[in-house]
Parts: structure tokens; C-alpha cells; sequence
């Protein structure tokens, strides 16, 4: 079901709550540059005065009416320095106004960022699992930064154009309302309809323009992911090209937004030309009735062609207002992402080292509801999982992948299995076949629909998502390193280790001996995403913190966790394995055959059988 698209004003609104807590400085940024515009527009005003100066005193021979006199006996040169005054005081009120404007624009945006990556945290791991990344990454870089064009060059604007046209309106109507009136409906027509005419037009061409970047930004990273492949299969040539194609359709989007924007720009500046000639026009027929003195007439249409400054830059604001109006929604989405497990909150307490941790799946009915990757699924899932053991009662995990998305069909259907304290429970089987999904939900990455998920017979949807994930250590299939030394990446799973105890763990894991044949040691930097180690030393960094963060009694599950190692690695992390059984409950899970020797308890994981 496709979510309904929320209208611009809701958009809007959404996004100006966030300015509560810096109100007061925009309420700055709106009366100042107010009284920006109203000083470029008095400026020329003013100089309108100096020429009915010049009128009146020529004036001798020919009959003027003149109804209002007020600046008549103003001298020229006073008016002059005034005018002088003004000037100075525009560019100065002009520059402390977009000083005020950006500092609410990056202080919103950082407020955003963090809010963002709260609620990416908060979503993780289940709700991301099959997100397309490229798109994510367009969401926190682009789509964010766009958002300070609104915040700096949107917000006051408005406030700016409709306070300054207010204003504008009462001088005019003071020398007559009919051309007050008319002054109001070319505000209106050229700062509300233009723009809301134009937005309609461009609304969804800009959310088109914006989805578009995000999997332009999806193709490239998986470009980049995928290079060596690529330069080995001699795909260069055909992902240029796709990428050359993804793009031209953006640059035809682009193209399209462009002549819609030249086309609202001609026509908002004819409609301020005809708006100017009919004053003009206006006030000469009025004069002919005596309405207004020949004052009113400059006055009137100086002050109205020099004063559609603020309303013409609330009508530009509609050719970007749209991409930013979609950025902002795609912003709000995920801000107002519903996790797919919420988190409990309590904070982590030391975990009763007396006490052995025991786990059990109870009962246990389970499906994915949310749509995932084909590539996930595959890995997450399987196609149909069956297990049996002394203590299953029996899973059967069946999934239909079609085109990027999974169906919703029972995946463990009344599945029981309970993992005891002080042994290593082994779950074997092939690649695909499903193992990775007990774990996680084991770990609460996922809820189950039907039955328990326990530790310790508390109930896992009960227990604080802290003290979880304190009681839980996870080796995952891949193992992701930080662009940070060897060191604090071991570090991670325990923040206040000592220096021994990060050695400790690394003896275990069977990456001492490597590190420390390193120039810096375990001060080395592993490189951006980890490049500078192969598959396996990844690998055993994961395990390393493993061991790091199951000092005491602990629930360890290991996936796959010597799938790049050779056998004499495989082997010293196995025997550390079993050392450490004796006061921790480790699940094992592998599709290698050696590597559930070490196990107390096998259970068999294949397509629909039990072997």
C-alpha cells in the first residue's frame, strides 16, 4: 500500500515546529528584514518626494494639485541625508537578518541530524535490514542539506513578504483605497497564487527529481562496493552506461524544472509590469476626479513597482521550494518511522556473575512483515528451514522472493528450542538455509509474532534493550571495522577495557600474533571500511570482541564466525571457544562441518528434512 503523500502546507508545518526552540531569533530575522525591505522601498519613495520638489517649484504657471503637502516643507537636502541614512541602515539591517537566518538554519540542521540518526538507531537493525543504503545516504546528506535553503531562505521570507505587503498596503490606501486594493491583489496574485500554482505543477516533479538522486546515489555506491567484480567480468562499460542513463533522466528532470521555473519568473514579472501600469492608470483617473493630488500619483506607483521585492522572492522560492518541500517529507518519513521493535528502556546493570545464562525459543511463530531485498532475504532467510534436536519441536521456514520483496508466509511455525548454560549448542546446515534467523531473534532484532523469546525466563520484549544487548555478544557472517585503530575497534564491545584485556581477547580470537608483527601494533589504523585487513583478520577482530565483551557469564552467538578462516585458525578459536563454555552459553552457527566438533549439541538444519 503506497502511503498517501502529505500536502506542502503539512510539510511546512512540520518543519517550522522545529524553530520553537529558536523562535525569538527568527522573530529577529523577520523585523529586521522587514525593516530591510521597507527601507529599500521608502529610498526610492523619497527620491519620488525630491521630484514633486522640483514639480511644485515649476509649478508656477501650470495648475498641480497637490493634496498632501506633508514633505513639502522638507528641504530637498534633508530629505537627501535621510535618504543616505536608509541606505546605510538597509544594507546593515540586511546583513544582521540573513546573519540570524543561517544561524537558525545550522543549528536546525544539526538538531536534524541528530534527530535523524536517533531515529536510524532506534530502527536499526530490522526495519533497515533491506533499505536501500544509496537512497539512506541521499536521506542524512543531501536531503538534510537542502533543508537550510528553507529554513534560511524560506521561513522569514514569507513572514518578511507578508508583513512588508501589510505595511505597504496601509501606506497606499492612506492616499486612496481603491489603490490600496489593488496593491493587495497584485501581493496576492504575485507571493500566493503564482507560487501555489507553480508548486502544484512542480510538487511531484521534485519528489521524482529527489528519489531519483537517492538511487542514482544507490547505483554508485554499489558500483563502488562491487569494483573489483566489475574490472574482472568486464562490466566497466555497462555500468557507465546505466549510470550515464540514471543521469540523463535526471538531467531531463532537471531540465523540466528549470523551464518551469523561467516560465513562473516571466510570468511573475509581467504580472508586477501590468500590477505598475495599472496603478499608474488608476491613480491618473483618479486625479482627473480629484481623488488624490499629483503626490499620490508618483507616490502610489513608485511605491508600488519598488515594493514586490519581498513578494517576488517568496514567488522564486516556489522553483527550489519544491525539491526542498520533498526532501523535507522524505526527512519526516523516517523521522516518523515506527521501529518494527521498540526499544525498552532501563540502563545495562553488571550481569550476575553466579548465575549461568540460559535461552530458549518457547513455542515460537514467526514472520517477516516488513519488505527486504531479494539479497537479504536469501541471507536472513532461506527458502524452508527444518530443525530438530533434543529439544526442538520442529521449524519449517518457507519464503517467496519476487522481485525485491517477501511475502508474508510463516517462517517458524511453533518452533521450540532451548539452549543451556555451559555448553556450546551447535546449529548446522547450508548457506541460505536460514540459521542467521534465531539468532536475531534471540537478540531482538526482530519480535516474534507467536510465543516467547526468554533469557533467564524473562521474556526478551520485557528485558531493557541495554542490559540486552550487556547480557548478548554477536559475531555476525561480515564484521564491520571503523576507520579507527585496531585497538578501539576491538574496544567497541567494552568501552572502559584495559590495554591487557583487549590483548586478552585478541589471543583468543588468534590475532595477537598479527597485530603485533604490525608496525604500530594494535595502534594500526584499519582503513576506511576496513580495506587494509582480509576477509579472515576482519573476522577475527569480530571475534575478538566477542570474547572482549563475554567477560563472565554471557550468552555468545556466533554466525558463521570462521567461514574465511584456515584450519589452524579455526582450530585455536574452537579450543578458546570451549575453554570458555564452562561459565557462558554459546550458540554456534556454521555450514562447515568442523566447526560443530567443538559442539555439545548439533542440530541439522536442511531443506525440509531432518538428517
Amino acid at each position: 500500500m503506497v502511503k498517501k503523500r502529505r500536502s506542502a502546507i503539512a510539510i511546512m508545518g512540520s518543519l517550522i515546529g522545529l524553530v520553537k526552540p529558536l523562535l525569538h531569533i527568527m522573530l529577529a530575522a523577520i523585523i529586521l528584514g522587514t525593516a530591510g525591505y521597507l527601507c529599500a522601498i521608502f529610498l526610492t519613495i523619497l527620491a519620488g518626494q525630491v521630484i514633486i520638489h522640483g514639480i511644485n517649484a515649476g509649478a508656477s504657471a501650470v495648475d498641480i494639485h497637490i493634496q498632501n503637502e506633508w514633505l513639502l516643507h522638507t528641504p530637498v537636502k534633508t530629505i537627501i541625508v535621510i535618504m543616505i541614512i536608509i541606505a546605510v541602515l538597509r544594507g546593515i539591517l540586511h546583513y544582521v537578518e540573513q546573519y540570524c537566518n543561517h544561524f537558525i538554519a545550522f543549528k536546525l540542521l544539526a538538531i536534524i541530524r541528530h534527530k535523524v540518526f536517533a531515529a536510524l538507531r532506534k530502527l536499526c537493525p530490522a526495519k533497515l535490514e533491506g533499505h536501500d543504503k544509496g537512497n539512506l545516504i541521499s536521506i542524512i546528506t543531501t536531503d538534510i542539506e537542502l533543508l537550510e535553503v528553507f529554513y534560511a531562505h524560506t521561513i522569514s521570507p514569507i513572514a518578511i513578504a507578508a508583513l512588508t505587503s501589510l505595511i505597504m498596503v496601509i501606506f497606499i490606501g492612506r492616499y486612496n483605497v481603491l489603490a490600496g486594493l489593488l496593491a493587495l491583489a497584485a501581493y496576492i496574485i504575485v507571493g500566493v497564487v503564482i507560487p501555489v500554482c507553480n508548486g502544484k505543477k512542480g510538487n511531484q516533479k521534485g519528489m521524482e527529481f529527489r528519489t531519483g538522486f537517492g538511487e542514482l546515489n544507490s547505483f554508485v555506491l554499489d558500483s563502488l562496493r562491487g569494483l573489483d567484480e566489475t574490472i574482472q567480468y568486464g562490466q566497466g562499460q555497462k555500468r557507465k552506461d546505466q549510470m550515464s542513463q540514471y543521469s540523463d533522466d535526471l538531467a531531463k528532470m532537471q531540465k523540466l524544472l528549470s523551464k518551469l521555473e523561467g516560465e513562473q519568473r516571466s510570468f511573475t514579472n509581467l504580472v508586477i509590469l501590468l500590477a505598475s501600469f495599472s496603478m499608474l492608470a488608476l491613480t491618473l483617473i483618479l486625479y482627473d476626479k480629484g481623488s488624490i493630488g499629483i503626490e499620490g500619483i508618483l507616490t502610489c506607483t513608485i511605491a508600488m513597482m519598488g515594493s514586490f521585492g519581498p513578494v517576488v522572492a517568496l514567488s522564486s522560492l516556489s522553483n527550489n521550494l519544491n525539491q526542498t518541500l520533498a526532501c523535507g517529507e522524505r526527512v519526516l518519513s523516517l523521522l516518523e518511522e515506527k521501529p518494527l521493535v521498540e526499544e525498552i528502556p532501563g540502563e545495562a546493570y553488571s550481569s550476575d556473575e553466579s548465575r549461568a545464562i540460559e535461552a530458549e525459543l518457547k513455542n515460537v511463530t514467526f514472520t517477516y512483515k516488513e519488505n527486504v531485498s531479494e539479497n537479504n532475504a536469501n541471507n536472513a532467510n532461506g527458502i524452508a528451514e527444518s530443525l530438530t534436536g533434543n529439544n526442538a519441536n520442529g521449524i519449517n521456514e518457507n519464503i517467496t522472493a519476487n522481485n525485491g520483496k517477501i511475502n508474508e508466509e510463516i517462517i517458524l511455525n511453533n518452533y521450540s528450542l532451548k539452549l543451556k548454560p555451559g555448553s556450546i549448542t551447535g546449529i548446522h546446515g547450508a548457506s541460505g538455509s536460514g540459521k542467521s534467523t534465531l539468532l536475531k531473534l534471540l537478540m531482538r532484532f526482530w519480535d516474534v509474532n507467536e510465543g516467547e523469546a526468554l533469557i533467564n525466563d524473562d521474556n526478551v520484549k520485557k528485558i531493557p534493550t541495554k542490559q540486552l544487548r550487556n547480557m548478548e555478544s554477536y559475531v555476525t557472517q561480515e564484521t564491520h571495522l571503523f576507520h579507527d585503530s585496531i585497538a578501539n575497534n576491538i574496544a567497541i564491545a567494552k568501552a572502559d577495557a584495559t590495554y591487557d584485556e583487549i590483548v586478552e581477547a585478541a589471543k583468543k580470537a588468534s590475532i595477537h600474533d598479527f597485530i603485533m608483527s604490525l608496525p604500530k601494533q594494535y595502534d594500526t589504523e584499519v582503513g576506511e571500511l576496513g580495506d587494509t585487513l582480509s576477509g579472515g583478520e576482519k573476522q577475527r577482530i569480530g571475534i575478538a570482541r566477542a570474547f572482549l565483551h563475554s567477560n563472565g557469564n554471557n550468552l555468545m552467538m556466533l554466525d558463521e564466525p570462521t567461514s574465511n578462516l584456515d584450519s589452524l585458525n579455526e582450530g585455536i578459536i574452537l579450543k578458546s571457544l570451549k575453554e570458555s563454555a564452562a561459565s557462558k552459553t554459546v550458540v554456534l552457527v556454521s555450514h562447515r562441518v568442523s566447526t560443530m566438533n567443538v559442539a555439545d549439541t548439533v542440530y541439522e538444519m536442511e531443506n525440509g528434512r531432518v538428517s
